[in-house]
């Protein structure tokens, strides 16, 4: 995993907020929600009428499912990378700067990149001396928390 670190402007959190969290394959209005009851055989068994209905259903949610997986930027989720937002000033950096810290794989960080700018005016790549206290940060701060796991488990 390679880890990177973006800067932007502290008014643009909740908008890169949004991105991140989002995941467009639990979208139920991108992909039909099932019912589970759809999968249950006593209930389809007691309710013929809706085969039809079902496997209309199941056919659009494939489909749509197919749509997402053949759209390169769809595929670019960050909810399922590993990613920290940190203030500026908690970072000893710019105090109007929010940072982006994110590891991932090359593969995904070449498209993830572009994503970002196209929905954030002000974010760039972090010079490397803004990089290197980033990821110290954000490392510090996991060591103590697993050191805080370690007392509380032991």
């Amino acid at each position: 995993m390679t880890a990177r670190v973006y800067s932007f402007d502290a008014s643009e959190e909740e908008t890169l907020k949004k991105l991140l969290a989002y995941d467009p394959y639990l979208d139920t209005s991108l992909i039909p929600n099932i019912p589970k009851d759809w999968s249950d055989k006593k209930y389809m068994a007691a309710h013929p009428e809706l085969k039809d209905e079902i496997e209309r259903k199941k056919k659009e949610a494939e489909d749509a499912a197919a749509k997402l997986r053949s759209d390169p930027e769809a595929n670019i989720i960050f909810a399922r990378q590993d990613y920290k937002i940190k203030d500026g000033r908690a970072v000893g950096l710019d105090e109007g700067k929010s940072y982006l810290y994110i590891s991932a794989s090359d593969e995904f960080l070449s498209g993830a990149e572009a994503k970002l700018k196209k929905n954030l005016k002000s974010i760039l790549r972090a010079s490397p001396d803004e990089e290197r206290k980033v990821i110290a940060y954000v490392e510090e701060e996991r060591e103590k928390s697993e050191e805080g796991l370690g007392l509380i488990f032991g």
